[in-house]
Order: structure tokens, then sequence, then C-alpha cells
């Protein structure tokens, strides 16, 4: 990708021009969100020049004496956070009604007098056992209609009603107790929440039945939504609703409600919270350690972050780099602030750690908005599930080589929060993920067509179009665009968009006739809103936005070739659409399929253009049109790098991280100096694997 850019940036953007591809940012006026967790009007809140590196400390696991050599480890290494009291609500509530806060308030004072803030998390999951005893509603039931027992963590029906009273009641404790603690910075709840699972109990359907009456209002709606005329499936009354299965077999319909219906209530467990918050403890952010992708249940993160935190947070144990880069994104949704890593990679279950890799993704996060570093864990786990985990402390209590390399960069980043960071720049690009796309194009085992049609992973789709900006160093937000404004972007891609509800189709023709670009690819705006296939012609209600027309679909059978700007690119992905152009102008075509017909085309829609990509989603087609819009939309490319290694440009100076193990050396113009080396280099830089710099 990089030597094609460097070889054909100018004429492809000639090309662009020539074919009349609109410029300009837009100018939608979009309804203004409602920022429930805003730091705006808090300066006290953690900002610009904060940034925090420390551990996630579990003190239930500790001696009095042992947690007092603990603190004098963080503070000898330079920490200045820890994250605590998740996972832990039997040591605060051991018994219903009876409260021992105590401890935890000798801790946290012992952590202040170390100069060490802290982030207390309301331990929603997992419940304790006395609850599980006490109240059998909040024990799981499997599809099979067989309960389960607390045998492992989030094994708790977080949607019964004595669950979410004594978990709101918990948080009224903490809250009133910790709000104006001095070390208390921020507050956090439910650990990983998504990573839960469903229940199938009678309570559960009954529960089910009312969240559809809310959604359709009446059995006639439910039956067209749900196609029930197919395999002779009709309800006749709201008794005959079951809850479906999620693993399986179903409809795609019923399978997207039931985790639309399991999403909404993560997202009302945390409101539970949030409301509790603003009672009780309105002087805190909130930056929760979040799990909304998870595969066992998840939730709609994108459609309501605003309501639910002030700072995108996340476990980081990042595989490969892009899609690490991708997951933080996504992670920041639409806030303005920083994204805080509350569990960062250090080591972990059966790997003990490798030294520099810590320090090279902490220096990766800071090029991609983070803000907090909170190693995870500090002490090594001796028993439980967990007792192969290892962290900065080894088992016998002795402080590692993890300890200092987390306080070599506690101590660099102090000088660094001085030199624009953490990072605050708006991306230019905009890439929309969908929860229900993802979960309709997943359907559980059973008798489906889905798979037979929709080939490959949608988040991996997503990343196709996401892949050449991170190739080519440009910030690139990750967000749903029938929730948040996309006025501000020059750029919006939109890669197997399956799935567009009313509020994304509203947002994307505005957008376009306002003067914003679109990406549009393949795959997109196939059904509606209840996931049924349109009865329109494709795509969906945008047909007049595109220009064109795209019905026929087939699989060639071999990688696809496709002819742009006298370029021969070869793809990656053998399904392409036949596109019937309207209004839309034909930017370049297959050459290897029998009809040689549009492979990309543009239309002018309003004051803006919209982009369609007759093909699934990959970066090989998308990365030389997309850089061919730089120079017309006014987007600033990041520094060039060799791959495996990323940079940005903050304040005047670069930041380069090699994320690879080998060396790697970065070419630029001039003479300029190592801040982190002190050394001076000219033309070039040799980066050590997982090496790092900043050049002045």
């Amino acid at each position: 990708m990089m030597s094609l850019y460097s070889l054909r940036s100018g004429r492809l953007a000639r090309f662009a021009l020539a074919i009349g591809l609109a410029a300009g940012l837009p100018a939608i006026v979009a309804p203004t969100q409602a920022m429930a967790q805003s730091a705006a009007g808090h300066p006290d809140w953690p900002g610009k020049g904060d940034i925090f590196v420390g551990a996630c400390y579990q003190p239930v696991d500790r001696s009095p004496e042992q947690i007092r050599q603990d603190i004098a480890i963080m503070k000898a290494a330079g920490f200045n956070m820890v994250r605590m009291g998740d996972l832990s609500w039997d040591s605060f509530e051991p018994e219903e009604g009876r409260f021992t806060f105590e401890w935890f308030d000798d801790v946290i004072a012992q952590m202040h007098a170390a100069g060490i803030k802290v982030v207390v998390d309301i331990p929603g999951q997992p419940a304790p056992i006395w609850m599980h005893k006490t109240y059998p509603g909040v024990n799981l039931v499997n599809q099979d209609g067989a309960k389960l027992n607390a045998a492992s963590r989030y094994w708790d029906n977080i949607s019964d009603p004595d669950y979410r009273r004594l978990a709101k009641r918990l948080a009224e404790k903490m809250m009133q107790r910790y709000a104006h603690n001095p070390a208390v910075i921020a507050l956090g709840y439910d650990n990983e929440i998504g990573n839960g699972h469903m229940s199938y109990s009678e309570a559960d359907r009954l529960r089910f039945v009312e969240w559809l009456k809310q959604r359709y209002g009446s059995i006639e709606a439910l039956n067209k939504a749900w196609a029930t005329q197919r395999w002779s499936r009709r309800i006749n009354n709201w008794d005959q609703v079951d809850l479906p299965y999620n693993k399986g077999p179903g409809p795609n319909e019923r399978y997207l409600d039931l985790h639309r219906y399991w999403s909404d209530d993560t997202v009302g467990a945390l409101r539970d919270l949030e409301s509790v918050r603003k009672r009780y403890a309105p002087n805190l952010p909130v930056a929760s350690n979040f799990w909304p992708t998870a595969w066992t249940k998840g939730f709609d993160y994108l459609r309501s972050w605003e309501g639910i935190s002030t700072y995108g947070a996340q476990g980081f144990y990042p595989g490969d780099p892009m899609g690490a880069s991708f997951e933080v994104m996504m992670n920041r949704a639409g806030h303005d602030t920083p994204v805080w890593f509350n569990e960062f990679t250090a080591g972990g279950g059966g790997y003990y750690g490798t030294p520099g890799r810590s320090r090279m993704w902490a220096y990766f996060g800071l090029l991609n908005y983070s803000q907090t570093f909170l190693a995870w864990t500090f002490n090594s786990h001796i028993g439980g599930e967990e007792q192969a985990l290892f962290g900065l402390v080894d088992h016998d209590g002795r402080a590692s080589w993890k300890v200092d390399e987390f306080g070599r960069i506690a101590s660099e980043f102090k000088t660094l929060k001085s030199m624009g960071f953490p990072r605050y720049r708006e991306p230019e690009v905009a890439v929309h993920f969908s929860f229900d796309t993802m979960w309709l194009t997943s359907p559980p085992p059973g008798p489906n067509t889905m798979q037979e049609y929709f080939k490959g992973n949608y988040t991996d789709q997503v990343k196709e179009g996401f892949k050449p900006l991170y190739q080519d160093n440009v910030d690139a937000a990750v967000i749903d665009v029938g929730h948040d404004a996309i006025d501000k972007y020059k750029l919006v891609i939109l890669s197997s968009a399956y799935l567009m509800d009313k509020p994304m189709r509203a947002a994307i023709r505005n957008y376009v006739s306002k003067g914003g670009t679109v990406i549009m690819t393949g795959y997109s705006d196939k059904v509606d809103v209840t996931g049924k296939w349109y009865e329109t012609p494709l795509p969906g209600d945008l047909t007049d936005v595109f220009g064109l027309r795209t019905n026929e679909f087939y699989r060639s059978g071999t990688p696809l070739v496709v002819d742009f700007g006298g370029q021969k690119l070869t793809g990656t992905d053998d399904y392409y659409e036949v596109l019937e152009p309207s209004t839309a102008k034909t930017l370049a075509t297959f050459d290897n399929t029998p009809r040689k017909s549009p492979a990309i085309t543009t239309n002018r829609f309003g004051k803006g253009q919209a982009i369609y990509i007759a093909t699934a989603p990959q970066s090989a087609l998308m990365g030389p049109l997309i850089r061919s819009l730089y120079e017309q939309l006014g987007i600033q490319r990041g520094p060039v790098t060799p791959e495996g290694v990323t940079a940005r440009e903050v304040d005047g100076r670069t930041l380069y991280v090699n994320t690879t193990e080998a060396p790697v050396t970065v070419r630029f113009a001039g003479t300029r100096r190592g801040f982190l080396t002190r050394k001076s280099y000219t033309g070039s830089i040799e980066l050590s694997g997982y090496g790092v710099e900043l050049l002045q």
C-alpha cells in the first residue's frame, strides 16, 4: 500500500479531480446530543496535560502488610493512579444489608498519602453467592431450561429486579462514601459489562414480551416485523411469544431483536447506576471498563455512549496493531475526551511478559488518544481461575522488571504531558460500525441462508475500510452514523452497511446533500430496520443518493481485478454486484467479470458526492480510492512510515512507534533531534524492535 501511494497518489488525485469529485467540508447541522457525562463545564476532571500510569489493584487478595509493601512499590515507581473495587461485591457487603467499607477506606487513605489517585469501580458483577441463594431470579437459566449455579464470573441475570435493586443500593452506599474523598478521581460501572449471559426463565420471557410491546405496539406489527407467515410461525397473542434461542436455530429477525433486547437491558442497568451518580456523586466523571463487543451478549455502546461514560475506556490487550487502533477508536466513539486503558497489557494468563512490549503499546496508545494506562494486574494472582496470571509483582511479592518498565513509562509520560499529550485533535474521517449489522450477519447455527450470502466477518470487513487510513497514519473515528452527528467529518465510510435504519439513511442523505462525501461498499443497505430485505430497488432508500440500482450479484470464483485510474488493482474477495447507474458516473470497472460492469461509481447529490464500490470491503481496492480523495477533501495524511511503524505529528514533533520485534529504518527530510534518546538524526532513524522516538 505504501509504495502504491507514493507512486500513484498524484495521478489518482488528478484523476479524481477530472471526473468531478467534490471537495470541501460539509455544513450539516445535526440535532444536539444529550451529553449526560460530558466533561464540558468540569475543568477539574482529567483533561489536557493529564496522563495517568499505574495498575489495577485488588486489595482483597492482600494482607495489610502486603498492601503497605505494594503501595511503597507503586510510589517508588512513580505511579499516580490505581483502579480498585471491581469484582469485590461481597467484600463490601458480605451479607445482605451489612456493609463493611472500613478496610477499603484504609487502602484509599494509604493511596492518597502516596500521591496516587483512585478510580473506584462499583462492583456490580459478579453478584455475591448470598444473592443467588436468596433471590433465585438472579440465577441464569440456559436456553434448554436448566438453572445454572454461579459457577463462574458474570453468571448473573442482571435483568432481575432484585439484582437491579441491590446493585443500585450498593452504588448508593459507595458513592455516598467516596464521592468527596480527596483520593478518588473517577468512578467505574460493572467491570466488563457486556460479557454477561442471556437467561431463559419465564420472568425473562415476560420481560422480553414487554419490550416487544413497547417496540411494536401490537401482535399484527410484530408478525409483520418477524415475517411470521414464513414456515407457519404466526403469533396470535403475546402468550405465544418465546425467547429466541441465542445458540440457534432461529430466523434473523427474531435473533436481531433478541440482541437488541439484551442490549437495552444492559444499557438500562448502566443508566440505573448513572442515576445514582447524578444524585450522590455529580462531581465525579465515569470511566468504566465496558466490553460491548463480547460475543456472549454485548451491547450497543455506539448508540448509548454519551449517557453512560465520560471517557471511552477498555481493557487493552492488543493483537495486531491495526485491529488495536480500530478497537480503541471504537471505544472512544463520539467522545471529545481521551481514552482510558482501565486494564493495560503487562503480563497475562500463562504469559510473564516481554521486555519493552508494554512501553511500546503505551506509546502506541498515546498516538490513539489514550490518557490512562493501568497495568493488569499489579500482583500475580495466587488462586482461582486466574492463579497463573502474571502481574507486575511476582507471587512472592517481589517487584519484577515490569515494575521498572512501567516506572519508565510513568517518568517519560510525566514530561510528555506538557508536549501535546494526551491528544485532542479531532479525526477528519469517520468509519461506520453497527451493532445491529454485526449480530444480524452472524446468525446462530440452523437453517439460514444468511451466511450463504453474507460471507466473511462483518467486523473484519469494517476494518478493511479503516486499514488504509491506519496505514497512512490518518485518524479515523469509529461511530454509528445513525447516532452521532457526522457534519464535522470530511469523509464517511460505510463498509457492508447491511442494515440501515431510518436515522442512518437520513443522516447520509442530509450529509451528502449539504456537501459531504460518502463511500459505501457492496452488501450495504439490503435490509430494513427489522432485518428483512427491502421490496424496493437496492440500495434501500438511497438509490437516488448513489444514482444507481444494484440488484444482481455474483461471485467470480477468482480475485476481482479493477481498472482504476490507469491501474490494475487486484482484490481479495470474489463477491461483486452488477451496478445499473442512472445519474452515477463510472470511476472504475471490473476487468475480469463477464460484463465488465462498473466497480466504482460516483454520484453528485445536492452539493456532495456518494461513491459506491460494487464489491465487499477490501483495502486493496478501497485504499487507492480513499487516497485519491485526500487532496480534494483537504484530508491531511500523517507521516510516511514503513510497514510496522505508526506515527503522528503532535505540536510540531513526530512520534514514531515500531510495533514489530525487528529493527526498522524510518526516513524523513532534514536533521531532527530525538527527545527520548537525546541523539541527532539526519535523513533517517533506526528504531529497534518495539522502539519509539519523538523527533523534534
